[in-house]
Formats: structure tokens, C-alpha cells, sequence
């Protein structure tokens, strides 16, 4: 697995989780029966690269000092489309989107100048299709509508029931 992520999603009450794993689709078809199974999920889908936009998310803590004294620097976090999010007189920490390979580039650059500390966040992904998860998820109510909710008859009579 090489990532995984969850939130909320547009739809009241449902989550999504964006799992990131390179196998064949044989293997992901299996992987999301598995799911289904075994993990309270409404419907497991799998997309290619290719039927998804998708981002990371990373931060990066470098010495204030170089950001401010060093042009070079600056113009690389401009390059990369880095914005601060806290500057203090020891360290700077800058924010940035995009794919795997520029978070990576980033940071091998930012080494170069004494980087202190780095996290990425996760892939997150929301389908290209403009109808999207919430399409897919009315699709699945139609085929496989809900249970309807039956109460126990016997709750209110716990006493009755529940005596020895």
C-alpha cells in the first residue's frame, strides 16, 4: 500500500477513503469484494491514474535564515508554487501541492539547504467523470437499495424480557 487517506465526502454521513496500491485490476477487483466483506462500506471502487484527479500535500520546515538571505531559495519554493504557512526567526514552514515527483524534486532541492523536517500527506483523488462519487453512489442505492430500518419489538419492554 502506498497510501492511504480518508474524509468526508459531499454526501451527508458518507466518508471516502483514497487507497493508493499498484496490482492488477484482477487483484483490485478481489481487493474490493474483500472490502465489501469484511469493513462496513457501502461500495468499493478501484480507478486507474488515468479516470482520477489527484494530489499530495506536503510541508516542509527549513532555517529562516536561508529562505531570507539565499535568492536561490526563494525563487525555487516560487518555482514550485510553495506558499508560507509559519514564519518564525529559526524556521519557515511552506505548504505545497501537486504530484509525487514534484513534492520529491522539492525536497531533494530543499536538502540542499539544510531542510529540517518534511511530511506529505497522502494521495487525495475525486473522479474526472463530472457526475463523480456522488453519481456512482446513486447508482449503487438503485441497484442495491437500503434495508429498511426495523426496531426491535422488544426495547421498550426490557424489564418484561429481561428478568430472571
Amino acid at each position: 500500500m502506498e497510501s492511504f487517506s480518508g474524509s468526508p465526502s459531499e454526501a451527508e454521513g458518507i466518508h471516502r477513503f483514497t487507497i493508493v496500491i499498484q496490482e492488477t485490476e484482477e487483484v483490485l477487483r478481489k481487493i474490493c469484494r474483500q472490502f465489501e466483506k469484511q469493513v462496513e462500506v457501502l461500495k468499493a471502487y478501484y480507478n486507474t491514474d488515468d479516470e482520477v484527479i489527484w494530489q499530495e500535500q506536503a510541508l516542509y520546515k527549513v532555517p529562516t535564515s536561508i529562505v531570507t538571505e539565499k535568492a536561490p531559495v526563494e525563487r525555487l519554493l516560487r518555482q514550485f508554487g510553495a506558499s508560507a504557512v509559519v514564519i518564525r526567526n529559526d524556521y519557515t514552514v511552506f505548504e505545497t501541492a501537486g504530484r509525487r515527483e514534484e513534492i520529491d524534486a522539492l525536497t531533494t532541492a530543499l536538502a540542499e539547504y539544510g531542510l529540517i523536517e518534511f511530511v506529505r500527506s497522502a494521495r487525495i483523488a475525486i473522479i474526472k467523470d463530472s457526475e463523480g462519487f456522488h453519481k456512482k453512489l446513486k447508482e449503487f442505492e438503485e441497484a442495491e437499495p437500503a434495508q429498511e430500518v426495523v426496531e426491535n419489538q422488544y426495547l421498550d419492554q426490557r424489564e418484561k424480557v429481561f428478568t430472571m
